[in-house]
């Protein structure tokens, strides 16, 4: 037996995708003029399309992914085209894309070009695999096509789906717009308030329904607190006064100015607890994917209420 035959070629023009690099072409003892011959496109340098005609979008994905030079989940699709694989109805449709961004190692020599924008990362994310491909997480891609939209209101409706169609928090999208330094753009600063805003208002909306849901007793909704006669302590998202128990829904994020909120926050908790109160902080996250052990850490506070010393008498107002 020849193990250095080439291998068959019938199956090539059959299968789908029907997208091979010139390398795997030459496995089949096809040379690049012989690929020419055919009628074969080379779409992208060093990568064919087995018809003539146009590249559907399946190909043009595989095409770019060859072109990376996908070796052992190395690239990934990121950007508009992944956004558009996880079914954003704010990303165009895969057709309509003149380019399709891939996200590679950044010791990775390979340059942009034709349809193909090649984005660098220094730890890039681990894939997920969506319609058999390797795509970047919904943050890190969200981030990739901000990167390269100048339109405010694009920009505004793809992060609002990020979060409204829960899948991701704020907290991520906005640390991937951080490490990829895009917030000194005017317009994704608008965005991005809009975002933690809305993301503030489905994490309130979810403790609302925990509450109710998981038939805990009703507490001061948004509130500040404060010492008789003394200084403003700081506001909550709920606050059960009989038992001193406070929450507070955590959407802190990773910006400029990080330490200066955390210190905020560290205060305001450690003041509340030397008076007695208990301070519980969830995140959105756990409220969406944990309610019933979030409302289970809540029930406990207020059970141990009873146990602990009483706490100081603090004035209640109107958030």
């Amino acid at each position: 037996m020849n193990h250095n035959a080439p291998l068959p070629l019938a199956h090539l023009t059959d299968s789908r995708p029907r997208v091979l690099t010139l390398a795997q072409l030459r496995e089949h003892g096809v040379s690049a003029a012989e690929a020419a011959a055919r009628s074969w496109q080379e779409i992208l340098p060093g990568v064919f399309l087995l018809h003539p005609g146009v590249a559907t979008s399946e190909e043009r994905l595989h095409a770019a992914l060859l072109y990376a030079g996908r070796r052992g989940g190395e690239a990934m699709i990121t950007g508009l085209a992944a956004l558009a694989l996880h079914r954003f109805t704010s990303a165009p449709a895969l057709l309509s894309l003149p380019r399709i961004d891939v996200l590679v190692p950044h010791t990775r020599r390979l340059r942009s070009v034709g349809s193909v924008r090649v984005v660098r990362a220094h730890t890039p994310p681990r894939p997920l695999e969506v319609a058999g491909l390797p795509v970047a997480p919904v943050a890190r891609a969200v981030a990739d096509a901000v990167a390269g939209l100048s339109d405010a209101g694009t920009v505004r409706r793809i992060l609002s789906e990020a979060v409204r169609a829960g899948h991701c928090e704020p907290a991520a999208v906005v640390r991937e717009l951080t490490v990829a330094r895009l917030l000194n753009r005017p317009h994704v600063v608008d965005a991005v308030e809009s975002l933690l805003a809305e993301g503030r208002a489905i994490a309130e909306d979810r403790l609302y329904r925990l509450v109710g849901g998981f038939g805990l007793p009703q507490p001061l909704w948004n509130v500040d607190l404060r010492l008789p006669g003394g200084p403003h302590l700081g506001g909550v998202d709920a606050y059960w006064p009989e038992q001193a128990v406070a929450v507070e829904i955590d959407t802190r994020a990773p910006r400029q100015g990080e330490d200066e909120d955390w210190s905020e926050a560290v205060r305001k908790r450690d003041a509340l607890e030397r008076l007695g109160v208990t301070v519980l902080h969830i995140t959105p996250r756990k409220l969406r994917d944990w309610p019933e052990q979030q409302a289970a850490v809540v029930r406990t506070a207020l059970t141990a209420a009873a146990g602990r010393e009483p706490a100081a008498y603090l004035v209640v107002l109107p958030r």
